[in-house]
Protein backbone atom coordinates (compact mmCIF):
# COMPACT_ATOMS: atom_id res chain seq x y z
CA UNK A 1 0.00 0.00 0.00
CA UNK A 2 1.24 3.93 -0.22
CA UNK A 3 4.38 4.16 1.48
CA UNK A 4 3.28 7.12 2.85
CA UNK A 5 0.09 5.66 4.41
CA UNK A 6 2.78 2.87 5.66
CA UNK A 7 4.81 5.31 7.23
CA UNK A 8 2.31 7.34 9.59
CA UNK A 9 0.36 4.05 10.70
CA UNK A 10 3.72 2.35 11.79
CA UNK A 11 4.43 5.98 13.25
CA UNK A 12 0.99 5.61 15.21
CA UNK A 13 1.59 2.02 16.66
CA UNK A 14 5.05 2.11 17.84
CA UNK A 15 6.55 3.38 20.78
CA UNK A 16 8.18 6.78 19.42
CA UNK A 17 11.34 5.76 21.94
CA UNK A 18 11.76 1.95 20.18
CA UNK A 19 12.14 2.97 16.62
CA UNK A 20 11.69 5.92 14.79
CA UNK A 21 11.40 7.50 11.12
CA UNK A 22 12.67 10.27 9.59
CA UNK A 23 10.91 12.93 7.57
CA UNK A 24 11.28 10.35 4.48
CA UNK A 25 9.78 7.22 5.79
CA UNK A 26 13.05 5.62 6.63
CA UNK A 27 14.31 4.13 10.03
CA UNK A 28 17.25 5.26 11.92
CA UNK A 29 18.95 3.61 14.47
CA UNK A 30 17.33 2.69 17.47
CA UNK A 31 18.58 0.97 21.01
CA UNK A 32 17.16 -2.47 19.07
CA UNK A 33 19.47 -2.05 16.19
CA UNK A 34 22.09 -1.46 18.39
CA UNK A 35 21.32 -4.69 20.53
CA UNK A 36 21.29 -6.73 17.38
CA UNK A 37 24.67 -5.97 16.18
CA UNK A 38 26.55 -8.75 18.33
CA UNK A 39 24.00 -10.63 15.94
CA UNK A 40 25.34 -9.16 12.66
CA UNK A 41 28.93 -9.24 13.32
CA UNK A 42 28.71 -13.24 14.16
CA UNK A 43 26.52 -14.10 10.90
CA UNK A 44 28.52 -16.77 8.23
CA UNK A 45 28.03 -15.70 4.84
CA UNK A 46 25.56 -18.46 4.56
CA UNK A 47 23.02 -17.53 7.21
CA UNK A 48 23.35 -13.82 6.07
CA UNK A 49 22.25 -15.51 2.87
CA UNK A 50 19.19 -17.15 4.12
CA UNK A 51 18.30 -13.87 6.39
CA UNK A 52 18.33 -11.83 3.31
CA UNK A 53 16.23 -14.42 1.60
CA UNK A 54 13.37 -14.22 4.28
CA UNK A 55 10.23 -13.65 3.56
CA UNK A 56 6.34 -13.79 4.06
CA UNK A 57 4.68 -17.00 2.63
CA UNK A 58 1.81 -16.73 0.18
CA UNK A 59 -0.88 -17.26 3.21
CA UNK A 60 0.98 -14.68 5.56
CA UNK A 61 1.39 -11.92 2.75
CA UNK A 62 -1.93 -12.49 1.61
CA UNK A 63 -3.04 -11.44 5.73
CA UNK A 64 -0.58 -8.44 5.30
CA UNK A 65 -2.17 -7.07 2.10
CA UNK A 66 -5.44 -7.75 3.46
CA UNK A 67 -5.20 -5.97 6.88
CA UNK A 68 -3.21 -3.23 4.67
CA UNK A 69 -5.89 -2.70 2.55
CA UNK A 70 -8.69 -2.51 6.06
CA UNK A 71 -6.14 0.07 7.49
CA UNK A 72 -6.53 2.68 4.56
CA UNK A 73 -9.86 2.27 4.58
CA UNK A 74 -9.62 3.08 8.49
CA UNK A 75 -11.99 -0.80 8.60
CA UNK A 76 -9.52 -2.62 11.16
CA UNK A 77 -11.36 -3.92 13.82
CA UNK A 78 -9.80 -3.91 17.32
CA UNK A 79 -8.51 -7.61 17.05
CA UNK A 80 -7.47 -7.20 13.60
CA UNK A 81 -5.85 -3.20 14.98
CA UNK A 82 -3.44 -5.14 17.58
CA UNK A 83 -2.85 -8.49 14.87
CA UNK A 84 -1.38 -5.68 12.22
CA UNK A 85 0.78 -4.21 14.59
CA UNK A 86 2.32 -7.28 15.62
CA UNK A 87 2.68 -7.91 12.03
CA UNK A 88 4.56 -4.38 11.47
CA UNK A 89 6.69 -4.62 14.83
CA UNK A 90 7.67 -8.12 13.54
CA UNK A 91 8.51 -6.66 10.37
CA UNK A 92 10.49 -3.85 11.83
CA UNK A 93 12.51 -6.44 13.53
CA UNK A 94 12.94 -8.76 10.85
CA UNK A 95 13.86 -5.49 8.47
CA UNK A 96 16.83 -4.69 10.92
CA UNK A 97 18.21 -7.88 11.13
CA UNK A 98 18.30 -8.77 7.27
CA UNK A 99 19.79 -5.07 6.61
CA UNK A 100 22.52 -6.34 9.08
CA UNK A 101 22.76 -9.36 6.71
CA UNK A 102 22.90 -7.66 3.73
CA UNK A 103 25.66 -5.34 5.60
CA UNK A 104 27.47 -8.27 6.46
CA UNK A 105 27.48 -9.85 3.24
CA UNK A 106 28.91 -6.81 1.87
CA UNK A 107 31.88 -7.13 4.28
CA UNK A 108 32.89 -10.57 3.12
Amino acid sequence: FPEQAFTQFVASLVDPGTIQVDNKGMAVTTHLDQFLEPLAESLTPEVAQRIVNMKADADQQARIDELAAKANEGLLTPEEELEYREIVEAIDIISIIQSKARRSLNQS
